[in-house]
């Protein structure tokens, strides 16, 4: 295996940077975790992307903090798939990805890649709208102008393509300490009542039997653990191997789990304030209709009494559409490579998809007006939702298989917990496509 200092200056594509985390012996717990902590922020990333938003802003408007629980166990349920995902990169060394080619037959495999290409493609689209949104609201641009201008995060991808990865994991804390700070913010402009916040954490299963309210939290759902954050994860996560003894693989799952388990706590927070802001600023004063990003940029200088609460709503949206690109870049390159063996320089992987993206993105915008991103926004998560079970449960029976993982298979409970994770995926993204159809 190739020895590489974290620190090592080499192209940010993970499949590049393999290598040993050096951990002498002795070193606290806590500075073992910092050596080793960084994949789970970029998997963090996709938890708060402006698919997200929609979800959220809509679910607080209409029902207050009704469903902010169901934000907590879908973050908990993403936990639990993101941490298979670090066991099965750790102890096979090999992605996801790499192992559905491998294990499956050709034609199996190749539905599962266009599958996957499907969700890096509709998960772009989100980004692009995202961002193009940001730039309309904060500067006025036309919405067709912004979805044009978010191309040019490919020269910023050029730019990093010689950077360690280290550098772009840094790039992507100051992005997501920039989402956390600009809500902390509003949080402290709009000072929602703690009881309600902390009543809305508590599960409440008859708000379900309002049908909408069902609709959102099966959005939720949808929009919080993103397939490609799978064969994402499987693969970055061999970026901080610890090296080959039983005793070092397992001390790399205790960190990875860690590592994991900060990062998407700390995206569960971030959503759950967009959910609290929607619900303190609108809810709460009548407005139970909100369900545009665009909307709620407007109402919130009125309400929050401080042109600086919009200003910020859409700085943060901004930087959760520009985090967004870096993970989408890789996770395209990581499945590329894996169910395909074929290897091409990150920037021409972000072109492809980029102008991918940006033809659909472009076409809703000008054919459904600038009040559609919401729709489009939604759109992208059904495609995302749909192609969820198709990527868990390749990664639930490789991780529950003792030929590959030996005697960090997965055992009865975690098993069980994983598989009943999978099947509520299923029922809700089935119980999605029916509202669709009918």
């Amino acid at each position: 295996m190739l020895s590489l200092p974290t620190t090592a200056t080499a192209p940010f594509c993970p499949s590049e940077v393999r290598g040993t985390v050096a951990l002498p012996a002795g070193l606290p717990a806590w500075k073992k975790l910092l050596r080793f902590a960084g994949p789970g922020l970029l998997i963090s990333v996709g938890y708060m992307d402006p698919g997200n938003w929609a979800t959220d802003i809509e679910a607080g408007s209409r029902f207050g903090t009704a469903l902010l629980y169901v934000v907590a166990l879908s973050s908990l349920a993403g936990i639990v798939l993101q941490t298979l995902c670090a066991r099965l990169g750790i102890v096979v060394e090999r992605d996801l990805a790499r192992l559905c080619r491998e294990q499956y037959p050709k034609p199996v495999a190749m539905l599962l890649w266009v599958l996957a290409e499907s969700a890096i493609i509709a998960c772009d689209i989100a980004e692009v709208l995202g961002s193009a949104l940001a730039l309309h609201l904060l500067f006025h641009i036309p919405l067709w102008l912004g979805v044009l201008l978010t191309g040019l995060d490919t020269v910023i991808v050029l730019y990093l393509k010689g950077s360690g990865f280290r550098q772009l994991e840094a790039i992507v804390l100051g992005l997501v300490a920039t989402i956390a700070i600009c809500f902390a913010i509003e949080l402290i402009l709009l000072s929602p009542a703690i009881a309600d916040v902390a009543r809305g954490f508590i599960p409440q299963t008859q708000i379900l039997a309002e049908p909408h309210a069902l609709y959102l939290a099966v959005g939720i759902i949808g929009a919080t653990v993103m397939p490609h954050n799978l064969y994402l994860h499987s693969s970055i996560v061999q970026t901080r191997l610890l090296g080959g003894g039983i005793g070092s693989k397992r001390e790399a799952i205790w960190l990875g789990t860690a590592d994991i388990t900060g990062s998407l706590v700390i995206a569960m927070l971030i959503n759950a304030a967009i959910l609290v802001t929607a619900a303190t600023a609108f809810h709460s004063n009548g407005h139970t209709a909100v369900s545009e990003i665009d909307e709620a940029f407007r109402l919130l200088e009125p309400v929050a009494g401080s042109v600086a609460a919009a200003v910020i709503f859409g700085l943060a949206l901004l930087a959760s559409g520009q985090s967004s690109t870096f993970t989408g870049t890789i996770a395209g390159q990581v499945i590329l490579e894996g169910f395909l063996n074929l290897k091409i320089p990150c920037y021409q992987r972000r072109l492809i998809t980029r102008a991918l993206a940006l033809g659909p993105a472009l076409i809703g915008v000008l054919w459904l007006g600038e009040g559609s991103v919401g729709k489009l926004l939604v759109a992208t998560q059904v495609v995302l939702s749909i192609q969820l079970p198709f990527a868990v449960y390749p990664l639930i029976r490789f991780t529950s298989s003792k030929r590959l993982m030996g005697s960090y298979a997965s055992g009865p409970v975690l098993a069980t917990i994983a598989w009943a994770i999978f099947a509520l995926i299923l029922t809700c993204n089935i119980w999605l496509l029916w509202q669709f159809v009918v």
